[in-house]
């Protein structure tokens, strides 16, 4: 199972036990530990992941942050951990303090479901005010999941992640403006406006006479832009199962491409489509075919039953050289690929398609 898999996975199992987590220790024990454990890291070895880290700040002696992640026995990470109901705030937080004592370039802090990290950008050995990343585990997106990537034992390096953070923070930074500027538009932006529209000129009583104005014509366009993209949404028909992913279908598109995803890094292909109703064709004698779901995802199409991505049934890669088609290993984590020449061929592996739908329904409760 790749990294993606395991962190939708683990999302999943966040929201159904979230409320039976009554404490900060079983917070730490059902979330924090196993999401350590996802990024590649023995929580068992306390030469990795060392518990109670010791952080001792002038005089005072033994205090002490939730976890610490080690490299060649030093310190890379700080952790501190909060019950998966709390807001998470720095004001008065240990991790604050403990920072600029410790050798450590990043700390997280962290309920559980809300990861916060911060590093030293503004001032150096001081951490920073605002996080440079921040990783909600139930609103993940391809994006976050991937910047998560970057804290995984196998592709921890601190210089590239410093360098992914200052961009990030930078980022983060020009959002924000842009956010203020569209609510409440300053006088430097409408002024802009302004001299636009009027050849390069503009007069103070312009600047305010157009102000509501540049602030109406911004919301009006956000939702021009949002009323547009709903009128193109595909609509599903009652043989096709939705997709998961907010799609949005363009007046033109390719011959051969259904639908693309807002940011046009997900792209629906008709043989992709053609997959799915080839399985769903071989199922229906054992499933209600209304229970086949799907979802695409950059690197693949994915079939499983109701929308449940633990447990799926199998893969599909449409490739410009090749096509495949892949089944869960037994323990759902690997995948077993098999090169097709033709859709067609997918009827031939109908034992392996019952196979995974039997094990698949075994472990859904």
């Amino acid at each position: 199972m790749d990294f993606k898999d395991t962190i939708l996975q683990f999302s999943e199992r966040i929201s159904k036990l979230k409320d039976s987590i009554g404490t900060e220790e079983a917070t730490k024990n059902a979330f924090v530990m196993p999401l350590l454990n996802a990024l590649g890291y023995d929580v068992f070895n306390p030469m990795e992941v060392m518990p109670e880290f010791t952080c001792d700040i002038g005089t005072k002696k033994g205090e002490k942050i939730d976890y610490a992640i080690l490299k060649e026995g030093k310190p890379i990470m700080l952790i501190e951990c909060k019950h998966w109901a709390n807001q998470l705030t720095l004001h008065d937080n240990q991790l604050l303090r403990y920072f600029h004592v410790s050798e450590a370039r990043f700390g997280v802090l962290t309920n559980g479901i809300e990861y916060r990290f911060y590093t030293d950008i503004d001032k150096n050995n001081v951490m920073d005010e605002k996080p440079f990343l921040v990783v909600d585990l139930l609103k993940l997106s391809d994006a976050k999941i991937e910047q998560l990537k970057y804290f995984h034992k196998s592709y921890f390096n601190e210089n590239e992640i410093l360098s992914t953070a200052a961009e990030l923070k930078i980022s983060n930074d020009l959002k924000n403006i842009v956010k203020k500027e569209f609510f409440e538009p300053s006088t430097e932006f409408v002024r802009f406006f302004v001299k636009a529209v009027n050849g390069g000129y503009y007069t103070n009583k312009q600047i305010e006479q157009y102000t509501p104005l540049v602030k109406k014509s911004i919301q009006n366009y956000i939702n021009d832009v949002i009323s547009e993209r709903l009128s193109v949404a595909i609509e599903s028909n009652k043989e096709t199962a939705p997709v998961k992913e907010e799609t949005v279908k363009a007046e033109e598109l390719p011959e051969g491409i259904i639908a693309v995803s807002e940011d046009g890094k997900i792209v629906t292909m008709q043989d992709e489509l053609d997959a799915y109703n080839i399985v769903r064709s071989i199922l229906r004698r054992s499933i209600d075919v209304s229970r086949l779901t799907y979802r695409d995802f950059q690197s693949y199409f994915v079939i499983n039953i109701d929308d449940n991505s633990w447990y799926w049934i199998c893969r599909i890669y449409i490739g410009k050289r090749k096509k495949q088609i892949g089944f869960p290993k037994e323990d759902y984590k690997g995948v077993d690929w098999i090169e097709i020449e033709k859709l067609d061929d997918i009827f031939k592996y109908d034992d392996k398609l019952l196979e995974s739908l039997n094990r698949a329904l075994s472990l859904i409760k």
